[in-house]
């Protein structure tokens, strides 16, 4: 199968490359950092030569951006499973946070997957399947301190996954919104919290990967995976 993964170089998105690589899958993988990029790729090839692994440095937050990294794909494959992962986080409050801040989260949280879906939509609705995962947040269905515009973003998110979701069923295209709670990743790194309270991002790769197995005719609406004690 072809697999784009946005936001692929760390994190969530790289244990979703690791999930798909490991069944020899062919990988579209993009983010913004060039280095991270590639690094990522030169250790997913080592690690499972069976799989293709393909990438392209892409601010996905950029409109044109994001339609370049589609119209690179595109050249080489239709998306069987697309994962728009790419994101950010910066907390705050609404009252204080610094201005432009919901402008920055809504173009990385919430535009990034929109641009990049409805570019790639022609071309699925054409061939009249697919899978599209948004990975969205426990943020999107609970307030909480110093969520903010993050809060915000991903909670329109969640709008979109469901609208795309009832858009797409007549094209047999189906549409998760994934929710995870606190995972460790780079981002937790000297928190002090300790990385046994939290999920680990390859709990969230395996649930989509499964999800992605179903039969055609069953859809996972919503994954929402927190830590086995809750939300810190």
């Amino acid at each position: 199968m072809n697999i784009v993964i946005t936001g692929a170089s760390k994190g969530i998105g790289k244990a979703l490359a690791e999930q798909y690589a490991a069944g020899g899958h062919t990988l579209f993988l993009c983010s913004r950092g060039e280095t991270g990029l590639y690094s990522a790729m030169e250790s997913l090839l080592r690690q499972f030569p069976q799989a293709t692994i393909k990438g392209r440095p892409a601010d996905v937050s950029d409109r044109a951006s994001a339609e370049e990294f589609v119209s690179w794909v595109l050249e080489s494959a239709v998306p069987d499973i697309l994962i728009n992962n790419a994101g950010n986080f910066i907390p705050g409050s609404i009252y204080n946070e610094a201005e432009g801040v919901l402008e920055q989260m809504m173009l990385s949280n919430l535009y990034s997957a929109y641009h990049v879906t409805r570019a790639f939509l022609p071309a699925m609705m054409e061939k009249r399947s697919g899978y599209i995962f948004n990975m969205c947040s426990i943020a999107s269905i609970k307030a909480y301190s110093n969520g903010g515009a993050y809060s915000i973003s991903k909670h329109a998110l969640l709008g979109f996954s469901r609208n795309l979701r009832e858009e797409l069923k007549p094209y047999n295209i189906k549409v998760s919104a994934v929710m995870p709670g606190a995972a460790y990743t780079a981002s937790w790194e000297g928190a002090g919290v300790d990385p046994a309270r939290l999920m680990e991002a390859a709990d969230i790769a395996v649930m989509i990967e499964a999800a992605s197995r179903l039969s055609p005719q069953a859809c996972v609406e919503d994954i929402i995976m927190r830590p086995q004690l809750g939300d810190l």
